[in-house]
């Protein structure tokens, strides 16, 4: 499958290598998934239910968001206690695609398209896309079986990575699996998020509060570095010395 052309930058944002992350919770209730994420001191925004989902953008995207160094693919898991099912999707710089979804409470997909591209990954990790087998699973769960064969190839491609961008392939992924799609503009937050709700319309946490309290809470916690990798256990491949840079 090839990706179309990457859009504008006002769009995506692809071509500044932004980074995001956010979680797709299947609810309604948004009540009882801000109280989830308030007790584990979540940072970022909450979006208004939208075709059965709920929105939970992450601040910062890639980096810790939430209290015990959660990024928001433990934050993910962490709500997959609770609700059913549960897809997490991470941006690194537009250079890095993760998901990870869950369905009722058990894991279906731990997909990263490089993990080579992890902050303290070492030149011997590999950069083929890793955990497109999940594909079927999760199309399973989200009632998309018919997207089931794109979406594997779709995960399961090595892209140009200097003409096309991870926020691309995610664009097609939630496009595939009928979700929200404005999450790939996610970064214009707290600005207007383009083709999503309006800013008033987004609960913003910091460190688990709102308002004045949750801003005084976030000046003690610092969370600038970066979240757990995806894939914790990456296929490598043997270097010699002379490629590793020793000689």
């Amino acid at each position: 499958m090839t990706l179309p052309p990457l859009s504008p930058p006002q769009e995506v944002g692809g071509p500044d290598g932004y980074s995001y992350g956010a979680v797709y919770v299947s609810s309604d209730d948004r009540p009882s998934v801000s109280d989830a994420l308030r007790t584990i001191g979540f940072s970022g925004w909450i979006a208004p239910p939208q075709d059965g989902w709920i929105v939970a953008v992450g601040d910062p995207g890639a980096g810790i968001t939430a209290s015990a160094g959660r990024g928001i693919v433990e934050v993910g898991a962490h709500l997959a206690s609770s609700f059913t099912p549960i897809l997490a999707v991470r941006v690194r710089i537009d250079r890095q695609l993760g998901v990870v979804a869950w369905q009722a409470g058990d894991e279906m997909i731990r997909y990263s398209s490089d993990p080579s591209q992890e902050p303290d990954a070492d030149k011997e990790v590999m950069t083929e896309p890793v955990g497109e087998e999940g594909a079927e699973a999760l199309a399973s769960a989200l009632e998309r079986p018919d997207a089931a064969e794109a979406l594997a190839e779709l995960l399961g491609e090595e892209l140009d990575t200097d003409s096309v961008y991870e926020s691309e392939r995610l664009r097609s992924v939630l496009r595939l699996l009928g979700l929200p799609e404005w999450v790939i503009a996610a970064e214009s937050l707290p600005r207007r998020v383009p083709g999503g709700p309006s800013r008033a319309e987004f609960i913003r946490l910091r460190a688990g509060r709102e308002g004045f309290a949750g801003w005084l809470m976030s000046r003690f916690t610092r969370r600038s570095r970066p979240a757990p990798p995806i894939i914790t256990d990456p296929p490598r491949q043997h270097l010699s010395g002379w490629e590793l840079g020793l000689y």
